[in-house]
């Protein structure tokens, strides 16, 4: 069965970090720019009818018989495919955030500086939608590029430093993505003493959270306990932010859902959903986001591993209601977990439907820690294969994984591919 044509916005938002398109961006080639789209499994249809122009001249672009030459057909191609306009030496586009709009100021210290976090809202925001695994590299050069020079620039206030930490950190959540826990470790152990140094505590916290989260999946649940309790212990020293305090209380429950302690796992549970309701001190440009979506997911896999399959379900359906399309890695990780629900209270059929609606999830989503969750999922189901609707999905599932692979074989090593069962 092949994959529909995926949404050339999300294949665009992953390209960003590639230098090819950076150059043919820079060189105004449309042609090659609408191959590499080509390339990573978005139709010619479907490219022509979002640029507004015809096949024939599509084609032409493509095989370099024509160029792209009028300002607005540039200004036309941007806006289509959420092309940065800088990319194109282009004014800002009306869809860009401006700085303003992303500098979130505090009276008692420095603003930060809006080019970092212009920086950090493009990278998270491609992130959500086509995963790390084509961005890590990108996030990696302007760390290197961008902002380590700054460190040690005697005019440089402590904002570059949380800069430093907050991309750091991301570069490590990419490289956990891309399926390279070693490497995000190594990240996460940068970021904490870089937010330290900018006396950023609540940024500090957040780094703990992500520690924590890379120890659960290594199945370290004693460490991730402690990484959470080191987050809380930092949070509570710094302003009040409700949403990183639920954040590590979740994660919390997490580990200690993982070594069955049910009691304190639910005590933590609780008091993650009363902060998550609390008001904020400030707002913080530099945090993970953690929203009513993401508490729903934890809730679920909190639940499930407390054998509370009811509750679990629920929470599970939640967090896939709360999703946005566009946010296709954390939409992908939520069906997993429901169809996961679903096959452990025996209820086939669901599994299955909602299965049907996980393959069509934004199948050139570079996510290798993605497809190991499918390829788990794929091993859960396994045993249910003498059940013909289940026989009949992982026929299916088989088909759109082998051409998810090809879409995927440019950033996805053999060896975290897996092989179906």
């Amino acid at each position: 069965m092949g994959l529909p044509s995926p949404d050339p916005r999300e294949v665009m938002a992953g390209l960003l970090g590639d230098d090819r398109l950076l150059r043919a961006c820079t060189e105004r080639d449309m042609g090659a720019v609408f191959r590499m789209l080509n390339s990573r499994g978005v139709s010619t249809r479907r490219i022509a009818g979002a640029a507004d122009i015809t096949q024939g001249r599509l084609y032409d672009y493509m095989n370099g018989k024509s160029r792209v030459e009028k300002l607005s057909l540039f200004e036309q191609i941007a806006d289509a495919f959420h092309i940065p306009g800088h990319l194109l030496g282009l004014a800002r586009r009306p869809w860009e955030p401006a700085p303003a709009d992303v500098v979130h100021r505090r009276a008692d210290r420095p603003p930060p500086d809006g080019d970092d976090l212009v920086a950090m809202d493009h990278f998270r925001s491609a992130d959500r939608q086509t995963g790390g695994g084509r961005l890590y590299g990108a996030v990696v050069r302007h760390l290197s590029d961008r902002v380590a020079p700054r460190l040690v620039d005697a005019d440089s206030g402590p904002q570059v430093f949380a800069a430093a930490a907050a991309l750091t950190e991301l570069a490590g959540w990419m490289a956990h993505d891309s399926g390279h826990d070693d490497r995000a470790g190594r990240h996460f152990a940068r970021a904490l003493p870089l937010a330290r140094a900018s006396g950023d505590l609540p940024l500090a916290a957040n780094v703990a959270a992500s520690n924590s989260h890379l120890a659960l999946q290594a199945g370290e649940a004693a460490r991730a306990a402690a990484w959470a309790r080191t987050g809380l212990d930092l949070a509570t020293q710094g302003p009040r932010v409700p949403a990183l305090t639920a954040r590590l209380h979740t994660m919390r429950a997490r580990a200690l859902a993982a070594a069955a302690q049910c009691i304190p796992a639910a005590r933590a549970l609780d008091a993650a959903r009363r902060d998550l309701e609390g008001v904020a001190d400030t707002d913080h440009p530099w945090l993970s986001p953690f929203d009513a979506a993401a508490l729903a997911t934890e809730s679920a896999l909190i639940l499930r591993d407390l054998d509370q399959l009811d509750e679990a379900l629920t929470y599970a359906e939640r967090a896939v209601d709360l999703r946005e399309a566009g946010r296709a890695r954390s939409l992908a990780l939520s069906r997993i977990t429901l169809v996961d629900v679903h096959v452990r209270r025996g209820d086939m059929d669901a599994a299955v439907s909602v299965g049907d609606d996980l393959l069509s999830t934004s199948p050139t989503l570079g996510s290798v820690r993605v497809m190991q969750q499918l390829d788990a999922l794929r091993r859960l189901l396994e045993p249910y294969k003498a059940y013909e609707p289940v026989r009949q999905y992982l026929v299916r599932f088989d088909d759109a994984r082998r051409a998810r692979m090809l879409l995927l074989a440019d950033i996805i090593p053999p060896s975290s591919g897996g092989t179906p069962a």
